[in-house]
């Protein structure tokens, strides 16, 4: 038993793999999880934050939407269930997704298939975990949603023909990431998934208890019989109490690390993660701590409060930060366009990898319903398969092969060295996140955290009560004794 894991704190339960694989990017994702719905013999179970019957899956074989072959699945397989749910404010954007509606009519009309729109959390919150249960044996939890704007390849090339929506507008380059597992820990995700359908719907859906072992072939695993953590984040809602064990695991990786931290996510603002990486970085000899972040969130509203509360944290962070440990990259495609980052995942010293669909912020520290897989590794093979899984992203970011990521960081032993040797100014890479300092309205939204509330109780504060810096007032206090110079 790890000593990091500690069920009821910082995780709710810890249980084996069979297999288990991370997939890198929905291209793949999808081609895998197609397949694994098409060997379905009891039940399919799609727990998501949005969802889009639409799109296509299997981009490099089929032009079959997702809807048809849904339908497809219901027509020859009608004693197999397959029931969804999504989250009600991003099923309700449906509307305004043409055809989308009718798409989900046919769908309801279907014996076979219940759709349903999860509103089972207090005002305010979301609905943010991306589950997919096939029998209750094979499981997918990650940071994917079966929607738009998600699909693309590893390759991230300027000129993908797959990288378009259902009405055939183009959008920009996607990096994502999940894991796939069977085995014990799939038959707990299972469990978890049935909670949720219960907390949506009132329905118990029954255990199935006689699912044969399902892993698609095309999926080469990576750990096997490893022991892994499920970590939860919920706000109380109705009789279900709040749980917060991906921030208590998160502030535990940070404080664990040794020599590293390599971060890919989203967002990056939540004052507590940022005060612990300020702790770290006020050490005589911290770890290296890199963060990959898309340059910019998605939406003009989402990037005036999350960019700028960002920028802020930098600003905190680089005070207690002399020697540069703490940097922010943003990957960029070989022509230079912005490769969007939405995956959540962290890798620490080799030792330790968690992956799931927790952002590095407060709504997904303490307000949304969200799920992480943790394995801290007990074999040397589990270390080996860390490392190599952080090879394959920074070779994947940096336009390198997995073997010069290798070579390059046995000689360095240094994160930032490595990218810095590997950095190809006119190839696909990874640049420092430029920064300007938030002022005038930017700042004012991001210090009050007007749309990353730490809490349901907190969007009802009033403004006077919102702060960025209450986590940080101890280690500003430190600081402000030392003599350091503070940003306004």
């Amino acid at each position: 038993m790890s000593d990091l894991l500690e069920p009821g704190r910082n995780c709710w339960r810890i249980e084996r793999s069979g297999r288990a694989s991370v997939i890198i990017d929905a291209c793949y994702y999808y081609r895998i999880v197609r397949q694994a719905m098409l060997e379905a013999k009891h039940r399919i179970l799609i727990i998501g934050w949005d969802f889009d019957p639409r799109i296509i899956l299997d981009r490099t074989h089929s032009d079959q939407s997702l809807g048809d072959f849904l339908l497809e699945l219901a027509r020859t397989k009608p004693n197999v269930p397959i029931k969804i749910l999504s989250w009600r404010v991003g099923a309700l954007k449906l509307a305004f997704r043409g055809r989308a509606l009718l798409w989900l009519a046919r769908l309801a009309w279907t014996k076979a298939i219940r759709f349903v729109m999860d509103g089972a959390h207090p005002p305010g919150c979301s609905h943010h975990q991306k589950i997919v249960v096939i029998d209750d044996s094979f499981a997918i939890c990650g940071g994917i949603d079966m929607t738009g704007d998600r699909w693309d390849r590893s390759a991230h090339a300027d000129d993908e023909p797959g990288r378009v929506r259902p009405n055939g507008q183009a959008y920009g380059p996607w990096h994502d990431a999940t894991m796939a597992c069977d085995g014990p820990l799939a038959t707990a995700l299972a469990e978890l998934a049935r909670i949720r359908w219960n907390h949506a719907t009132g329905e118990d859906l029954p255990a199935i208890e006689d699912g044969e072992p399902l892993w698609p072939d095309e999926l080469r695993p990576q750990f096997e019989g490893s022991r892994f953590a499920i970590a939860r984040t919920a706000a109380a809602y109705s009789e279900w109490e709040s749980i917060k064990e991906i921030e208590a695991l998160t502030l535990d990786l940070i404080a664990r690390a040794r020599r590293f931290i390599y971060a890919e996510n989203q967002y990056f603002t939540s004052p507590r993660i940022a005060a612990a990486i300020m702790r770290r970085m006020e050490e005589p000899d911290p770890p290296e701590i890199v963060l990959v972040n898309p340059i910019r969130a998605d939406g003009w509203l989402e990037q005036v409060a999350m960019d700028a509360t960002r920028l802020r944290l930098i600003q905190i962070i680089g005070t207690a930060d002399p020697g540069n440990r703490f940097r922010i990259f943003t990957p960029k495609t070989e022509g230079g366009q912005d490769i969007y980052v939405h995956a959540k995942l962290m890798i620490v010293d080799d030792q330790v990898l968690k992956i799931g669909s927790a952002n590095m912020n407060n709504r997904s520290l303490g307000l949304d319903s969200e799920c992480d897989l943790c394995l801290d590794a007990a074999t040397d093979s589990e270390r080996e398969a860390m490392a190599a899984l952080r090879t394959r992203l920074m070779a994947e970011h940096t336009n390198s092969s997995e073997e010069q990521v290798r070579d390059a960081f046995k000689r360095t032993g240094s994160l930032l060295a490595t990218i810095a040797e590997l950095t190809d100014k006119g190839g696909r890479r990874l640049e420092p996140l430029p920064f300007e300092a938030p002022e005038g309205i930017a700042k004012a939204i991001a210090e009050t955290e007007l749309l990353d509330p730490k809490s349901p109780d907190a969007m009802f504060e009033s403004m006077s009560e919102r702060t960025l810096f209450r986590p940080l007032r101890g280690r500003l206090k430190v600081l402000r004794r030392r003599g350091r110079h503070l940003p306004a």
